[in-house]
């Protein structure tokens, strides 16, 4: 006896992305109530971050997507151009961020297999935004060195190297800006306290792959709003980070299980390693802020170092089931 498509459909809405695929694939009844899932967009919103990377397959490039739900590694199948043939810049919301040869900019869906192309790099400005049909970006003011955004509820916050934070709204006709915080710190780069032989040896060598940064140490600090300073906190608390070169994430142990609570999962966001330095090492981990102490996620490694491993939270909306290997 076959259950109803409401309570199958009730059932999926709690399974993880990976789960979903592989209940889809067991019936034409099974099927039915994951294609509506996916195309109502009803999946669990609570979808535990996955690490993206590309590996060794039969002698060529393969994509790979390491659960930390699960544990385990899976091999997917993306729609040509292939992702190890791209710059991954980032990703947010299920998408990754990816510029071809030509610096030319797609957001790719590694569950779906959906690309979509984004308006031309020439048209780019430093901060810039781009809407659904537009030809063009548009630059958001002042020039500054944003190290990175966070979008939520028509509002884009931008996070500077200096610490500044800027809030646009960009919910009505006109786009609006005010700070949310001041400069707090100067711009640092740790090759500054380097001397001039030491930078360009540095820099010859910047392909070998003795060259990686470990993360030894993690300040974490809050945001006061009504002060409009940073405040430092002793610990996380049961709150988790996922930093790299993705949209930075804090979530709450409770929601997600089976991530570890006062723990960052890590991967490389200097820029030096996500434009070049093809044949270092990358520092990925979890970071354990009770010890100061960094974990291997999984051993031995599973990833090629280019391009850079990123994390991603899965988004299943319109699934292709015909694109994945599980």
């Amino acid at each position: 006896m076959e259950l109803p498509q409401d309570i199958l459909m009730s059932i999926f809405s709690t399974l993880e992305i990976l789960d979903l695929i592989r209940a889809g694939s067991v019936c034409n009844s099974w099927r039915s109530a994951y294609t509506s899932i996916c195309s109502l967009g009803h999946c669990k919103p609570q979808q535990t971050p996955c690490l993206l990377y590309t590996f060794e397959s039969d002698s060529t490039k393969a994509t790979g997507l390491y659960s930390l739900a699960e544990k385990k590694a899976y091999m997917l199948t993306l729609l040509d151009p292939a992702l190890p043939s791209r710059f991954i810049i980032g990703s947010s919301h299920g998408w990754i961020i990816t510029a071809d040869e030509r610096s030319e900019l797609h957001l790719v869906n590694p569950i779906t297999g959906k690309q979509i192309a984004l308006p031309p790099v020439t048209t780019i400005e430093q901060l810039s935004i781009a809407r659904s049909g537009d030809d063009k970006w548009t630059w958001l003011p002042p020039h500054k060195d944003y190290e990175d955004c966070i979008f939520r509820d028509g509002l884009l916050y931008a996070l500077t190297s200096e610490g500044e934070i800027y809030e646009y709204d960009l919910s009505g006709p006109a786009i609006t800006r005010k700070i949310v915080l001041n400069k707090v710190w100067r711009s640092y780069d740790p090759l500054d306290d380097e001397d001039e032989d030491a930078s360009d040896d540095l820099e010859a060598d910047h392909d070998d792959e003795s060259y990686v940064w470990n993360t030894t140490m993690i300040k974490v600090h809050k945001v006061d709003l009504v002060a409009r300073m940073l405040v430092e906190a002793c610990d996380l608390g049961e709150n988790v980070l996922i930093l790299g070169h993705n949209q930075s994430l804090c979530l709450r142990a409770d929601e997600y299980p089976l991530l570890k609570a006062n723990h960052v999962y890590l991967s490389d966001d200097r820029e030096l390693y996500i434009k070049g330095c093809k044949n270092g090492c990358r520092d990925i981990g979890v970071f354990n802020l009770e010890n100061n102490c960094a974990e291997e996620i999984v051993s031995p490694q599973l990833w090629s170092n280019w391009p850079p491993p990123v994390w991603m939270t899965p988004n299943a909306r319109k699934i292709s089931l015909e694109t994945h290997s599980l």
